[in-house]
């Protein structure tokens, strides 16, 4: 399956089925009034998060979602059905913005969240509501109300624990493939893997997830190479592998180009926890690893790791290191998650019922 991390979608919802104008006739009853039901009301525009996608690829082959009208309303004081409602399903982690692509409309990251975008219209008033002493028979109604049309973005942020970022062919695809079940394409050329790769590492029991994404070049935020359009995909990692080739005639060098375009591309990336290390040493001597990681240690302020996903060396103090992190960092959001919630009054004195998040 093609992996597709954004979309452009039309939707609309349903228009309100318009009221009815009708008067009672039966044997007898000679002047029954009026009996014109209500319309029905017309479907909304749903979209979900659901389990088992990946890509947004579905929306390729379909862009155009309209939700059904409502049935007019009809004699004897029959309201109209409600017109059916149709549901976007998308991947966990999946913005839905606004045509400019910069007014967010919903953030679904959680599985069964759904969110309404599109209100159907309401259905109209038949003429039975329309009559009083002084109008007894009237002999209008109302029509339903148009649904909402508008075009939206759907932009995929995948959900990971973990991030892994670098220069191409710094051994991210590699060290992806060696500690998970995932087979990203591996090959000795820049730019291999053009889509993010996920893929569930295991350690000690413990289970997180690792985001691989195409490698970053000196410019990437202003569009060089591949550009920094997949960043979004470790924006919500607890953690990012920052993998640094052993290769490089200039690691430190080859450190702050990427730390630099994690900077400048925002989102706190250039401020959220990070791991460094030195990859791909297997083909390096003793004396020139040792200098190689002098100088990405003096780059990085920080003693970094030393891996060869070939001989897996290192590999297991990595992904440990990247555990300590992940579970320090679900406990604290946790913590969070937990903090009592205290009304105005209990505070200020206020008899304001809006509740604020508690302060320690």
């Amino acid at each position: 399956m093609k992996f597709l991390d954004e979309a452009k979608v039309y939707i609309k919802s349903g228009d309100g089925g318009a009221g009815s104008v009708s008067f009672r006739r039966e044997k007898f009853i000679e002047f029954g009034g009026p009996d014109g039901g209500d319309g029905g009301r017309g479907g909304d525009v749903w979209v979900e998060a659901v389990n088992g996608l990946n890509t947004l690829i579905d929306f390729r082959f379909q862009q155009h979602f309209k939700a059904q009208i409502g049935t007019h309303g009809m004699g004897r004081n029959r309201t109209g059905a409600n017109g059916g409602d149709v549901t976007l399903k998308v991947p966990v982690g999946t913005q839905v913005l606004e045509e400019d692509r910069e007014t967010l409309i919903c953030d679904l990251t959680t599985e069964g969240q759904r969110f309404r975008i599109a209100a159907g219209g309401n259905g109209g008033f038949g003429n039975t509501h329309f009559k009083s002493s002084v109008n007894q028979a009237p002999d209008w109604a109302n029509p339903g109300l148009p649904g909402e049309e508008k075009t939206v973005w759907l932009h995929l942020k995948l959900i990971a624990d973990a991030g892994l970022v670098g220069l191409p062919n710094a051994g991210k695809s590699t060290f992806l493939a060696a500690v998970t079940r995932a087979r990203p394409k591996i090959a000795n050329y820049p730019f291999t893997t053009l889509h993010p790769n996920l893929g569930v590492a295991t350690i000690d029991g413990q289970e997180f997830i690792l985001a691989d994404i195409p490698g970053l070049i000196e410019g990437a935020h202003e569009g060089v190479g591949i550009g920094d359009r997949f960043l979004g995909h470790v924006e919500r990692t607890r953690v990012l592998l920052h993998l640094v080739s052993a290769q490089e005639e200039k690691v430190g060098k080859a450190y702050t180009t990427v730390k630099t375009e994690l900077e400048a591309y925002g989102n706190e990336l250039g401020d959220k926890a990070e791991i460094v290390a030195l990859s791909q040493i297997d083909v390096l001597d003793e004396a020139t690893l040792k200098k190689k990681t002098k100088e990405l240690a003096k780059a990085c302020g920080k003693t970094p790791f030393q891996i060869s996903a070939a001989t897996g060396k290192g590999m297991t103090e990595v992904l440990r290191a990247l555990r300590d992190i992940i579970v320090e960092a679900n406990a604290g959001a946790e913590k969070l998650a937990k903090v009592p919630k205290i009304r105005h009054r209990d505070i200020a004195g206020s008899d304001d019922g809006d509740e604020v998040d508690g302060q320690s």
